[in-house]
């Protein structure tokens, strides 16, 4: 595989602001997702890549051609071009830091540090060449370490034609940061029977559980009235929606108490004023089902605070997010078997994961692709203290050739 080529790629696509704008009814959020997603046709144009094409809304579609002597299945592999809008990713400067030796790493501005205590996976990284921000935006190796990995990878399948395999779709989509990922999405135009999104940490894992997900507007109706006269007529939604809050439970079903396969409800956006107050909250599960009693509590709490405030209203209105992408990998069990076997025989050993969150992935596969997740070599993501090892992303680009190599096999075998 072609390192410096591969560093130089992914440091081209993070300097590109690309950060996703929640509440935007345009698609893609952001013009810059727009102007990397021709930069990505470009650059897969000058492989020899022909079909290589950005659409309306911004998805980039190619085709790695084909190398089997007959018929194979095709298989895809998608990144997006977006990055969390809850830190911004204008004006971002890496630091390339190579043969690093272990320790604290102090970022040059903003009097920020990456420490070993909270990161474990740097004592597993010495020899490593680290990207790290300035300390003043993030990143954006979630999930442009996905673009580059996937994109040098298709390189090398361009390079190196007695690699045998079928066809295979490369999919870069937008606005997965806010939802909105697969919203543009054609199944049946990228024509595989499975998809890799590659948008996960570290190296070596594929994520075949993630979380379902639902949404929660809660409307907080009061009644307002000129404080002067407001005596025995005034119901303030402000109090109201912190008698609310207050009713949810803080040691158990909220982040920043659970993990593992615990599920939350999260209030993640709070707006208004005397008369209204719109919240707005996150409801997670690995058990689909319990994504209803999540809903059910905000019902009791909202019932409970009537109580105290009769005069006031509550609306609940909830939205489907997307499911547990294990509920469909079992429809396809080879995308996670062949992966396993793809890595293999590399002389490595997969770990299968799961996510406490979301991906392009989950959405796919609940639309009938099947898409577990792989390793991008990204850590500490959505945050200044961003930072992705060359190294894991090196092994990430060996992993998704040796899965087109190994699908082609397989099927020539059968």
């Amino acid at each position: 595989m072609n390192r410096r080529r591969l560093l130089q790629r992914f440091l081209r696509y993070v300097k590109i602001d690309t950060t996703a704008r929640e509440g935007v009814k345009t698609y893609p959020s952001s013009p810059g997702q727009l102007r990397l997603g021709r930069l990505l046709v470009r650059e897969l144009k000058a492989m020899g890549i022909e079909d290589a094409e950005q659409d309306d809304f911004g998805i980039v579609l190619a085709t790695v051609p084909a190398t089997a002597p007959a018929p194979v299945s095709t298989i895809a592999f998608c990144s997006h071009c977006d990055t969390s809008p809850e830190t911004t990713g204008k004006g971002v400067k890496p630091q390339v830091i190579r043969d690093y030796r272990g320790g604290d790493i102090e970022l040059p501005n903003a009097q920020q540090v990456i420490r070993v205590s909270e990161n474990e996976p740097l004592e597993q990284s010495i020899g490593h060449t680290l990207i790290t921000t300035d300390g003043t935006t993030l990143l954006g190796a979630d999930d442009k370490a996905g673009l580059a990995i996937i994109m040098e990878a298709a390189h090398w399948l361009m390079e190196h034609r007695e690699i045998v395999h079928g066809p295979v779709r490369l999919c870069f989509t937008c606005d997965e940061e806010v939802g909105r990922g697969v919203d543009h999405i054609d199944i049946a135009r990228i024509g595989a029977v499975v998809c890799y999104t590659v948008d996960g940490h570290g190296c070596d894992e594929i994520d075949v559980e993630t979380f379902s997900a639902e949404s929660a507007e809660v409307t907080v109706r009061g009644v307002n009235i000129h404080p002067s006269i407001a005596k025995g007529r005034m119901t303030n939604a402000l109090r109201v929606a912190a008698n609310f809050l207050a009713r949810l439970p803080r040691d158990r079903l909220a982040p920043e108490a659970t993990d593992d396969r615990e599920g939350f409800v999260h209030p993640l956006e709070i707006s208004g004023g005397v008369g209204e107050v719109k919240i707005r909250l996150l409801l997670r599960d690995f058990e689909t089902a319990r994504l209803a009693d999540h809903a059910a509590m905000l019902r009791q709490a909202a019932d409970a605070t009537l109580k105290d405030f009769p005069q006031a209203s509550i609306d609940i209105q909830t939205k489907r997010s997307y499911l547990n992408m294990a509920d469909g990998l079992v429809r396809e069990p080879r995308a996670v078997d062949y992966a396993e076997k793809a890595l293999a025989s590399l002389g490595r050993t997969a770990r299968r994961t799961i996510v406490r969150g979301g991906t392009d992935g989950s959405r796919l596969t609940e639309l009938g692709l099947p898409s577990p997740n792989l390793s991008s070599g990204a850590h500490s993501i959505h945050s200044p203290k961003e930072w992705a090892s060359l190294d894991e992303m090196l092994l990430s680009v060996q992993w998704v050739v040796a899965i087109a190599k190994t699908w082609g096999e397989e099927e020539m075998l059968a």
